[in-house]
C-alpha cells in the first residue's frame, strides 16, 4: 500500500527538490490520506443502507444524509490532495508544447490571476455560509436527519484552506525552479 510519504517521494523524482514546497506537499498529502478514509466509512454506510432497504424493507434517512456528507468531505479535500500530488486535470494542448520554464511561468500566472482569486471568493463566502449555519445551529430538514448542518458547511472553508496551501506549494516550487540555474 502506498503512503502519502511514498507518493511525495515519487512526485519529487519528477521535480527537483524545493524543501519548503516538499514539506507543504507532504503535509497536504498526509492530511488527504487521513481524510480519504471517509470513503471506507462511506462504503460501509452504503452497504448497510442497501441491506436495510432490500433485506429489511426500509433504510434510515440518517444514512442517506450521511452518505452525501461523507462523499462531500472526500471530494472537497480530495481537490487539495490531487493538486499536491499533481494528479489534477490539466488541458495540455498548449502546456505540453511549451518549454519547462514557459510551463512554470504559465502555472505562476494561472495561480496568481485565476486560482488564488477563486480560492479567496469560495473561502470567504464559505466562512459566511458556515457562520450563518452555526449561529442558528442549523440541522437537517428531515425530522430524523442529521443535526449540526454547520459541520458539513465547515468543510467548504477548511478544504479550500487546504487547497490554498497546496496551491501555494506549487507557486513556491515553480517560482524557485524558474529562477534556479541548471534546471
Amino acid at each position: 500500500m502506498t503512503t502519502s510519504e511514498e507518493i511525495a517521494v515519487e512526485m519529487n523524482r519528477q521535480e527537483p527538490a524545493v524543501p519548503l514546497s516538499d514539506w507543504l506537499d507532504k503535509w497536504v498529502l498526509r492530511t488527504g490520506y487521513v481524510i480519504s478514509w471517509v470513503y471506507a466509512a462511506l462504503i460501509v454506510i452504503i452497504i448497510t443502507q442497501i441491506v436495510l432497504r432490500y433485506g429489511f424493507g426500509g433504510g434510515l434517512p440518517v444514512f442517506e444524509e450521511l452518505q452525501w456528507h461523507l462523499y462531500a468531505v472526500g471530494v472537497m479535500f480530495g481537490v487539495a490532495y490531487a493538486q499536491a500530488n499533481d494528479s489534477h486535470i490539466r488541458v495540455d494542448l498548449l502546456h505540453m508544447r511549451l518549454s519547462r520554464n514557459a510551463q512554470r511561468i504559465w502555472e505562476i500566472i494561472g495561480i496568481l490571476f485565476l486560482v488564488y482569486p477563486f480560492i479567496a471568493v469560495v473561502f470567504f463566502n464559505g466562512l459566511d455560509f458556515f457562520y450563518d449555519s452555526w449561529r442558528i445551529n442549523e440541522r437537517s430538514d428531515a425530522p430524523v436527519g442529521l443535526p449540526w448542518r454547520w459541520a458539513i458547511k465547515a468543510v467548504i472553508p477548511l478544504s479550500f484552506g487546504l487547497l490554498f496551501i497546496a496551491i501555494t506549494s506549487r507557486l513556491i516550487r515553480d517560482t524557485v525552479l524558474l529562477f534556479r540555474r541548471g534546471v
